[in-house]
């Protein structure tokens, strides 16, 4: 076990808590359902992971009318008075970043240019909610990057990454840096702040600025992915192979430091400003942004209202289940035991059914994506499988570790 931070910098909620080994220890979190295996996520001594006692800290040390205020203020700086283009929001079309954009235009009158990085293949509901929500006031501008290039990043990722998602992660990232020097908006505001919402390092707690150094570094923006078989490590300029030529990979990359630099471009996550809130956000934008759930549950968990929008999403959830032994819905039930919709009790039943689950709805069109059999996708499957998380009984594989109630 190792400390993460100096105990004296930190509010009293957060001393002492511990990075377990994920190659020797698996362990759950004894509030929520979420398991140390997840990249980053750090325990204290009664077992109570870092996104549990985050929320504490959300409920009863944050003071949210002063954070409002923060960022009013903030908008002031850079809100335009003539009404054009004043803050860039990444935006899927999904509840999160639809209540991000219509808060900013509605709540502290901006006038956000929201960004759409285009799934790999997108599915009908996601392609709707994208339509509506550009049709309910809000300005988009789609990129869709050359579906051969993504392809083929998306193959490599998957064999050497163990995740589909990496290629789409770069440009998810990097597309609004490029927008933002392009339209010279160099506001940018995102939604949520992943480590400290669902499971990883605490350090930003307190900082509503995303470093813009890292996008260079790339070292921390694919830290899901275990060391030192990273994406991390492997910039998409390094992704060659054969008929990839560097030009290719233009939308990948961020905009130059000395681009950012003159702009003085900066990236803040919404979470940092507002309790972050999924279901409120789905409320919201449900009423005001046209957005529509799923008919019926997404497989691996049991909701219907994230992560509509790509035929390849599934498998990307289902790697994160392969590679550390939690799926899409211990990601659910954790947050939504947090947020005291669900019981831990609850929490467990509902992994134990869901995650896992393969998924088979669009895995033809997957395979057809990838270029590869069912053969050459159960070897990728195999291959990040650890004897920690995984053993094989009568040629069927099993976790070794399985949540259980208290």
């Amino acid at each position: 076990m190792t400390n993460v931070l100096e105990n004296q910098k930190l509010p009293q909620i957060f001393r002492n808590l511990k990075t377990i080994d994920r190659d020797q220890h698996v362990i759950f979190c004894k509030r929520c359902v979420m398991s140390n295996q997840r990249p980053r996520i750090q325990f204290n001594e009664d077992q109570v992971c870092s996104s549990c006692l985050f929320s504490d800290y959300k409920n009863t040390v944050v003071d949210w009318d002063k954070r409002e205020k923060q960022l009013e203020e903030l908008c002031n700086k850079y809100r335009k008075e003539d009404g054009s283009w004043d803050v860039i929001v990444p935006s899927s079309g999904g509840k999160d970043s639809a209540y991000v954009a219509y808060t900013l235009k509605e709540k502290f009158d901006m006038h956000p240019l929201t960004i759409t990085w285009a799934s790999a293949v997108p599915t009908e509901i996601g392609t709707q909610n994208l339509f509506n929500f550009t049709q309910s006031g809000y300005d988009n501008i789609l990129i869709t990057p050359n579906g051969l290039t993504h392809k083929k990043l998306s193959k490599i990722s998957l064999i050497e990454f163990g995740d589909n998602f990496v290629p789409f992660t770069y440009g998810q990232i990097n597309i609004p840096l490029q927008m933002a020097v392009k339209f010279n908006i160099p506001f940018v505001m995102y939604g949520e702040n992943g480590d400290l919402e669902y499971g990883g390092s605490i350090t930003n707690y307190n900082n509503p600025e995303i470093s813009i150094s890292t996008k260079h570094t790339i070292g921390e923006k694919f830290s899901g992915l275990p060391q030192p078989t990273t994406a991390s490590a492997l910039p998409p300029e390094n992704w060659l192979p054969d008929g990839l030529k560097p030009e290719d990979l233009q939308f990948y990359l961020p905009p130059s430091k000395e681009e950012m630099e003159l702009l003085n471009v900066k990236e803040f996550y919404f979470s940092y400003f507002e309790n972050w809130k999924p279901e409120y956000h789905y409320e919201i934008a449900k009423k005001h942004t046209g957005f529509k759930p799923n008919l019926v549950r997404s497989e691996g968990t049991y909701t219907n209202f994230a992560s509509l929008d790509d035929k390849t999403d599934g498998f990307h959830y289902y790697m994160m289940f392969i590679k550390y032994g939690i799926g899409r819905a211990t990601s659910d039930a954790a947050h939504q035991i947090r947020h005291g919709i669900i019981t831990r009790d609850k929490g467990v039943d509902l992994v134990l059914e869901y995650d896992g689950e393969y998924p088979s709805l669009h895995s033809d069109i997957f395979l057809d994506y990838m270029g590869m059999t069912i053969n050459e996708l159960n070897q990728v499957f195999d291959k990040f499988r650890r004897p920690l998380i995984w053993e094989k009984n009568n040629d069927e594989w099993k976790l070794r570790h399985q949540i259980t109630k208290i």
